[in-house]
């Protein structure tokens, strides 16, 4: 059995050796950044490390090994205005300790009014963007498992499209005795396959790790994590100022509360009184015999609020 001071250091050079390879910019995939299930949204994503969770696959694919059953979940996302979101994952065993899921996340923005340039209108146009995904995940000892994710990108606007192919590629550890789990993924390396005008965009690339750790006698599930570390930045420390938190208390057996706090969020909204509530998001989940189903707002100033619903079952 690998120890626990061998599996921090492979998480230590797998994040760096991950953060100098890439620096992030604006992507015209960047819906790829928000696809949060209604629990992992309301612990503001701070679920790097979360176990036994078929939707964990979209931020850490190595997650697919800890899960315990046949599993298909689904969310949707209200956004703004018309634009709405969703996504599905389902996952099953392979044998051998192998898992496999299948995921697909969208994005619809709705229709927009066509005009020329001198404002005369003549019907309309949408955009959309979709991701599939087949991901394969399998143990390396007792505590320690991978995954990877292979998946096809498209967005398209009008007559226009520009397609993609990316992997996800994650480690996720398991320390029973301290009841805790760690975990680190790097998402949407990848390349353009075609463009809308001819010029090429990076893909948008995430890198995280966090912290998964039950309190010992009381209900309470603790989640951190540091994401986006990709990103670019003025200063190596400031990316660690893209760090999220996130609390998940079971009051009996058929009901969790959740709370979260994304620090990143935070930041891009600005602090102002229109603001102050940005970056919070807070959660319900309700565990019936064979359904779970959960709710979470989250928070981007006073006047943008997202509602994510995520149902799933055991299969």
């Amino acid at each position: 059995m690998i120890s626990v001071r061998w599996s921090l250091g492979i998480v230590v050079v797998f994040t760096i050796s991950s953060m100098s390879a890439i620096a992030q910019q604006a992507s015209v995939f960047s819906f790829l950044r928000y696809s949060l299930s209604a629990r992992h949204a309301g612990l503001a994503g701070a679920t790097v490390a979360m176990p036994n969770d078929a939707s964990s696959i979209l931020v850490n694919p190595a997650s697919v090994v800890t899960v315990e059953d046949k599993n298909l979940s689904a969310t949707f996302l209200k956004h703004v205005v018309d634009i709405n979101s969703g996504a599905a994952v389902y996952t099953g065993e392979l044998g051998d300790s192998a898992w496999y899921a299948v995921s697909a996340v969208y994005t619809s923005y709705g229709a927009f009014e066509r005009a020329d340039e001198t404002g005369n209108r003549f019907g309309s146009f949408g955009g959309n963007d979709v991701a599939f995904g087949f991901t394969y995940g399998n143990e390396i000892d007792s505590m320690i498992s991978y995954g990877a994710t292979a998946k096809f990108i498209y967005s398209g606007i009008d007559d226009m499209a520009s397609t993609a192919v990316a992997i996800d590629a994650g480690l996720h550890i398991r320390i029973p005795k301290s009841r805790t789990n760690l975990g680190i993924s790097v998402m949407n390396l990848g390349a353009q396959l075609s463009t809308f005008d001819g010029t090429t965009d990076r893909l948008p690339v995430d890198v995280r790790i966090g912290v998964n750790h039950q309190l010992r006698g009381l209900p309470l599930l603790v989640n951190a994590s540091i994401n986006h570390m990709a990103d670019d930045v003025e200063s190596f420390t400031d990316r660690f100022l893209n760090f999220s938190v996130g609390g998940e208390l079971s009051l009996g057996k058929a009901l969790k509360l959740r709370v979260g706090y994304d620090n990143a969020t935070r930041n891009r909204t600005g602090v102002n009184i229109a603001s102050q509530l940005a970056g919070l998001s807070g959660g319900v989940g309700i565990i019936l015999k064979t359904l779970t189903i959960d709710y979470a707002v989250s928070t981007f100033g006073s006047a943008a609020l997202l509602h994510r619903f995520s149902v799933a079952t055991g299969l």
